[in-house]
């Protein structure tokens, strides 16, 4: 099956029918994917075919070996819950799952159906997993930050903005609660600079706007992005504001720094869509969720983008340029 298949296949959610069932002989296995993003989203529908498609090379064949329902939630917690019950009640071997959200709501539903997560911050500080090496439960996965990346990009931005003395830590406290993850490593990174830290919790557009305009009004003002699937979901707004109100910023995701803005150092979140492929072929092939460990990140990237640095007036150093994995001109 081809790519552009897998995304033609992607379309509305809908529950498996019973006859369908009837007729499937007992070696179809039955998961369930519940996103955080929404359905109309063209990049997360081509991460979605990738997993497909990396199911497909351990030899699970949509609609053949493997029967697969999606939800797409966006960043609302109301309608990720939902979908989650949905899917629990439809009783599958397995459901993968994106993001904090989700996996908390997936907890509250069920103790017993394995949960393969991807894009989840802290895991074990949020209760999902005893431990990284041994798990424990009915969840594993793949984390994709850790906290020293939250002094990180306290150095990042005071090093693209020398002039930066005080610093925004944004995230929308319903969908991040993981975000005190962050605080000590960024507090750390502050003191040492001399930087003046204020957590900045948004839950809408205005809040965004009222937020970003503030740190514009006096001289110093710098944004720090933590990780969060609210502001992911609205990166291109916030990248706008940043600009219209000539604040510098730091991004956790590359889609930041794509939609112009100043820099991101993070992971590649997509990329573990394929690596949660293997977890789940091995749990459907009998091992144990809470006995697979779950994988941290391993590499991170560096993206600059020089055209917003100019725009902003800032000179990028060359041990920036040096060490970024990519430059957008």
């Amino acid at each position: 099956m081809r790519r552009r298949e897998f995304i033609t296949l992607l379309g509305a959610a809908t529950t498996w029918p019973l006859v369908a069932r009837a007729q499937q002989s007992d070696s179809v296995r039955r998961i369930g994917v519940l996103m955080t993003f929404a359905q109309t989203d063209a990049g997360w529908q081509r991460t979605a075919a990738e997993f497909l498609e990396a199911l497909e090379h351990l030899g699970w064949v949509r609609g053949r070996s493997l029967q697969i329902e999606f939800r797409w939630g966006g960043p609302d917690p109301d309608q990720i819950q939902r979908y989650a019950t949905e899917l629990v009640e439809l009783k599958p071997d397995l459901i993968v799952c994106q993001a904090t959200p989700s996996v908390r709501a997936l907890q509250r539903t069920t103790r017993t159906i394995p949960i393969v997560f991807v894009n989840v911050s802290d895991p074990v500080g949020s209760g999902f997993i005893e431990s990284m090496a041994r798990p424990g439960g009915n969840i594993t996965g793949f984390s994709n930050f850790e906290p020293a990346m939250g002094g990180k990009w306290v150095e990042l931005i005071k090093e693209i903005a020398p002039s930066v003395t005080r610093i925004a830590l944004m995230s929308n406290p319903d969908t991040s609660p993981q975000a005190r993850f962050y605080f000590p490593p960024i507090e750390s990174a502050a003191l040492s600079l001399k930087l003046q830290a204020i957590v900045s919790p948004v839950r809408d557009d205005v809040e965004i706007d009222h937020a970003i305009a503030a740190l514009a009004r006096e001289p110093g003002g710098g944004l720090v992005l933590l990780s969060d699937i609210f502001t992911l979901a609205k990166h291109e707004l916030i990248v706008r504001l940043a600009d219209r109100y000539r604040v510098p910023a730091v991004y956790p995701f590359r889609d930041f720094a794509k939609s112009g803005g100043l820099l991101s150092y993070g992971v590649d979140v997509a990329f573990q869509f394929p690596q949660a492929a293997a977890y789940v072929n091995r749990i459907l092939k009998g091992e144990k969720p809470g006995e697979l460990p779950v994988q941290g990140p391993t590499k991170f990237e560096l993206i600059v983008n020089i055209k917003t640095a100019k725009a902003l007036g800032l000179s990028v150093p060359n041990t920036l340029l040096v060490s970024a994995d990519e430059v957008i001109e």
